[in-house]
């Protein structure tokens, strides 16, 4: 099989539709929880293992991301050349390791160090998560799919700060960590009794230096998979700038941290609903009309809260109203981009979801950390950050499609 000529894909999956969902969302939902849980966590491992400073806490996201996008790189190629199963078995069992290890650790940088393997380790669930809905279904039906999994996946960062808040409740913020290898534990033996291999044999690729070349030359040089590559990486940088930001905002600006997990839960909420909203319209409208759209949508909100942080009429009521409106924009801008980069490398599904993942996760990380850099005290860096973002991407479409926007295919 050629790089040029990818497989068709058969648009069934190998396990019951729903179950096939419900196992991507959860496979995808464990990165997030290693992301989300620890945010109310944050000050108590500062006090507990001596980093004082708010940058310093936020290691403990930043390297678990980095590390995260880093991972798909090797993680990508690998499950091209031995297929989904045993790198995703493997990466799920060095992530079990990785929070059990993050959990005992008696200083700041050993459980830097924990998360940073446990970032590379659960880098495989995106990679293979996108491979196996690319191997199973293409265009439209892959968008669906993609939406509905990413809407059951939207219960992690909707339920991970309260999650996180109630298990410091009962223990100490180790147990965050167990509770985490705990249910990766579950995951893992879901996949390994109900999933089959969904990579042929003779769809397998070579692992060496030059079919990796030339995986990535395609990968970056097909219109639609960069182009829409480069979009995603900017709005993924306006989400990390939001979690950046959402705790000094709730702590500085509204002065409700004790409702840091309902602010959160309607943001990722209003992303769930969007995705629920896109499996059921995506076949009939298109993939292209609705993330074009929702990308005006996002940008109006964020231009809404910048006015109204500016005239000083910001409430806590009207924040998370126009900030759940631009994640609704995010959740199905995303969904759709994800879909349409990956709709031309079926052939190489692993190393281009390994590639642009590395690229949108990383490179969305350092945007989000600057974005955040910008807290003045006020919601201003995080309005501008999903408002600019907003008008580059819509731009980078315009670009890609030609300037056809909002056409429905």
């Amino acid at each position: 099989m050629s790089i040029e000529s990818p497989p068709r894909a058969p648009n069934t999956a190998p396990i019951p539709f729903y179950e096939f969902v419900a196992l991507v969302a959860a496979l995808m939902s464990l990165g997030a929880l290693g992301i989300d849980s620890m945010l109310p966590a944050l000050p108590d491992i500062g006090r507990r293992l001596g980093a004082d400073s708010v940058a310093e806490r936020s290691l403990v996201v930043t390297v678990f991301v980095v590390g995260f996008g880093l991972g798909q790189i090797v993680q990508g190629p690998l499950t091209d050349r031995h297929g989904r199963r045993p790198i995703l078995i493997g990466g799920l069992a060095g992530y079990i390791v990785c929070c059990l290890l993050a959990g005992l650790a008696g200083s700041f940088t050993l459980l830097l160090i924990a998360r940073f393997i446990g970032g590379v380790s659960i880098a495989a669930g995106r990679v293979v998560t996108i491979a196996l809905v690319r191997d199973c279904f293409t265009g439209r039906a892959m968008a669906q799919v993609s939406s509905l999994a990413f809407m059951v996946f939207m219960a992690a960062p909707i339920l991970a700060p309260s999650v996180g808040q109630l298990v410091l409740l009962a223990g100490s913020w180790r147990l965050i960590f167990e509770v985490i290898a705990g249910l990766a534990l579950i995951v893992l033996s879901w996949f390994a009794w109900r999933m089959p291999e969904t990579l042929a044999p003779a769809n397998r690729l070579p692992l060496s230096i030059a079919q990796l070349v030339r995986g990535y030359r395609l990968t970056l040089t097909d219109r639609a998979s960069f182009g829409y590559m480069i979009a995603g990486l900017i709005v993924q940088g306006a989400l990390f700038g939001y979690i950046g930001l959402i705790e000094p905002i709730m702590e500085k600006v509204f002065h409700a941290q004790h409702l840091l997990g309902p602010v959160f839960a309607a943001s990722a909420g209003a992303m769930a609903v969007a995705n629920l909203l896109n499996s059921r319209i995506v076949m009939r409208i298109g993939m292209r009309r609705i993330s074009q759209t929702a990308l005006v949508v996002m940008t109006l909100a964020a231009a809404g809260g910048l006015i109204a942080d500016k005239m000083g009429s910001e409430s806590l009521i009207l924040f998370v109203a126009l900030q759940a409106l631009a994640m609704a924009g995010y959740g199905l801008a995303g969904s759709n981009m994800s879909a349409m980069a990956m709709e031309n490398m079926g052939a190489i599904a692993g190393t281009a979801a390994s590639l642009q993942g590395a690229l949108v996760v990383t490179g969305g990380a350092v945007i989000g950390s600057f974005v955040a850099s910008f807290f003045d005290g006020t919601t201003t860096a995080l309005h501008a950050g999903f408002f600019v973002a907003g008008l580059l991407a819509l731009g980078i479409a315009a670009i890609v499609e030609r300037g056809r926007l909002f056409r429905p295919s």
